[in-house]
């Protein structure tokens, strides 16, 4: 895949948040920069280039934020994926606009379970039979290296995808 000959879009860097001096102000707040950060690069993504293999791997920019999705909701909301590597393959119907908006409504669940986490050395409060749950400083920052990590390679694609760079 390489960049087409349209004019780039150039977006300014959004600088890291300022956020409040608590750990847990700081961690959230850097997991909803990532967040959006990722959310933004999805977003306006030509639909059949968004979902084609951008790498030899397959790695394509819906999968990405496809994937995400469930390891918002596996994390903070409980729910079991029994086939993780099928998560960064979007069902075929699926549009960009459809995968975006599924993910900012697991964000916004997630933060509903984190509003009401006052101790970040506590488990999430999250039903999972038989598995007991991480802490909530651990999935913060588990999310927040997950949802890096995804948001680099969201950052490649979509500038090999129409030349768009900037957070």
């Amino acid at each position: 895949m390489t960049a087409t000959p349209r004019t780039r879009t150039r977006r300014r860097d959004t600088p890291p948040p300022r956020t409040g001096d608590s750990e847990a102000e700081v961690l959230r707040g850097f997991l909803d920069y990532l967040r959006a950060s990722i959310a933004g690069k999805v977003e306006g993504a030509p639909g059949p280039e968004a979902r084609a293999a951008g790498v030899p791997s397959g790695t394509n920019l819906l999968g990405l934020l496809h994937h995400l999705t469930f390891v918002e909701r596996a994390t903070f909301l409980g729910d079991r994926v029994t086939d993780w590597p099928s998560t960064f393959h979007a069902a075929p119907e699926d549009g960009v606009a459809e995968v975006v908006d599924r993910y900012r409504k697991a964000v916004a669940e997630a933060n509903a379970v984190l509003d009401g986490c006052a101790d970040l050395g506590a488990p999430l409060p999250r039903t999972r039979p038989g598995k007991p749950s991480p802490s909530v400083r651990w999935a913060l920052t588990h999310l927040i290296e997950e949802t890096g990590r995804h948001a680099g390679h969201a950052d490649i694609l979509r500038e090999l995808i129409d030349g768009s760079t900037g957070r």
